[in-house]
């Protein structure tokens, strides 16, 4: 999986404790994260889907196409995340080019998984 530093430094970081939704299938979106320290867990139908960990992103598609969100992220540890609105987000893509082909290298893995039926680690 594709790691995005870019966040490690950001004092827009903040803690959750293990158990914490941040956001649950069908809600609306308009954050991703960033997971600086911890891991999440990603869920759809309640069955876990994917892992992300330090460098790791979730939630972007609601950034991109503005459709609910397609799984559950819960903090499996306490967690450092950086939540990133829209403004910030479309700052980044312009800034930061190769940002956005990270963005679109874990959206492609992602779906490819979904295309071969495995989750993350398999």
């Amino acid at each position: 999986m594709v790691e995005i530093n870019i966040f490690r430094r950001s004092p827009n970081a903040i803690t959750v404790e293990a158990g914490h939704v941040l956001f649950s299938e069908g809600d609306i979106g308009d954050l991703m994260y960033a997971v600086v320290e911890g891991q999440v867990t990603l869920s759809r139908g309640g069955h876990s889907v994917e892992e992300v960990g330090p460098g790791g992103i979730l939630g972007e598609l609601a950034l991109i196409d503005h459709v609910n969100r397609s799984a559950t992220a819960t903090a499996a540890m306490e967690s450092k995340i950086v939540p990133v609105d829209k403004k910030a987000f479309m700052f980044l893509v312009q800034e930061h080019p190769t940002f956005a082909l990270m963005v679109m290298n874990v959206m492609a893995e992602r779906l490819r998984r979904a295309n071969e039926g495995r989750t993350a680690g398999q």
